[in-house]
């Protein structure tokens, strides 16, 4: 029997405030709504999904990904602007990265026009509010498998 797909989905800061915080950018949906959308996404998959407003715990949590996941959907919010920590972490990976945004980050301040998460994402999917973690889910469980199976062809 084949090992399980395993998806990380990590967010970063002040997404735990989701349906209170800038609804008229962010929507009115809570984590909770799309941590719900995310395991429907999923289907069989072993999801894994968390929140932090700390960079570290982030990193921490791209490592442990490194060993235990098939693909890693990372919405980095601030810290995609920010943070060459997180950066660094997510190059060590060798399974497919998707990074997702609720919003469309070129559309807003310039600021956000640059991220340090999308050199090393296979694809970004951003704009289209809580839908765009299911396209990232969908996304990053598409290419787990198309990774598992050249991975299995190559042995």
């Amino acid at each position: 029997m084949p090992d399980p797909t395993v998806l990380y989905v990590l967010n970063g800061p002040n997404l735990n405030l989701l349906g209170v915080r800038e609804p008229d950018v962010y929507g009115h949906e809570t984590l909770d709504d799309v941590q719900a959308l995310c395991q429907r996404a999923a289907g069989d998959a072993v999801l894994v999904f968390r929140q932090s407003n700390h960079e570290g715990e982030l990193v921490d949590w791209v490592q442990e990904a490194r060993e235990r996941a098939s693909a890693l959907v990372i919405n980095p919010a601030g810290y995609g602007h920010t943070s060459v920590a997180l950066l660094d972490a997510l190059r060590t990976l060798t399974i497919p990265i998707v990074e997702c945004h609720l919003s469309n980050p070129a559309a807003r301040e310039r600021f956000r026009h640059r991220s340090y998460v999308s050199p090393v994402a296979a694809g970004v999917v951003s704009g289209f509010g809580s839908f765009s973690y299911e396209l990232a889910v969908k996304a990053a469980l598409r290419l787990a498998q198309e990774h598992r199976a050249a991975a299995d062809r190559s042995v």
